[in-house]
């Protein structure tokens, strides 16, 4: 016989943006930090590949949608201190660029040092089998433990 340990982390990454997928794999890595008094870090990519040249030139623009995009970050922030996860342990990262998973294996993860990431994932409609490209690339490339959390709630997202 042999004895069940299972293994606590000590520092946990989530992403995050508006998908059902990512709300469910928030609440997964709150409530694993809050049981392990681990640090967690809650990031988002603000996907630069959605902005038009004309909003790429315009600094307001740019800026503003970088505000928004904070302020929802903030809201998950005060979700986690809510469910009573440690403020001191909570880290609000926001990064940008064209694909946010290899914004998060190359920039995020190397910078922060996650011991566990934690993602959710939307597969393609029809096909519930398989995981998204995003998350696909994350498992292949972050160099750490990773939980891949799925819903069963299935909705138009983009």
């Amino acid at each position: 016989m042999f004895d069940i340990k299972p293994k606590k982390f000590k520092k946990i990454l989530v992403g995050v943006d508006d998908a059902p997928d990512a709300r469910a794999a928030f609440s997964y890595a709150v409530d694993k930090a809050k049981r392990d008094g681990s640090e967690i870090g809650i990031v988002s990519i603000l996907e630069t590949n959605r902005v038009n040249i004309y909003q790429a030139l315009d600094k307001d623009y740019v800026h503003s949608t970088e505000d928004d995009l904070r302020k929802r970050l903030n809201d998950y922030v005060q979700a986690a201190i809510d469910y009573g996860v440690d403020p001191k342990k909570i880290t609000a990262i926001v990064d940008q660029g064209d694909r946010p998973a290899e914004r998060i294996c190359n920039h995020v993860i190397p910078e922060f040092k996650p011991d566990l990431l934690i993602i959710g994932s939307i597969g393609k409609n029809g096909n519930r089998n398989t995981v998204g490209s995003q998350a696909s690339y994350m498992v292949k490339h972050s160099g750490t433990s990773v939980f891949v959390i799925r819903t069963d709630e299935v909705t138009h997202y983009e």
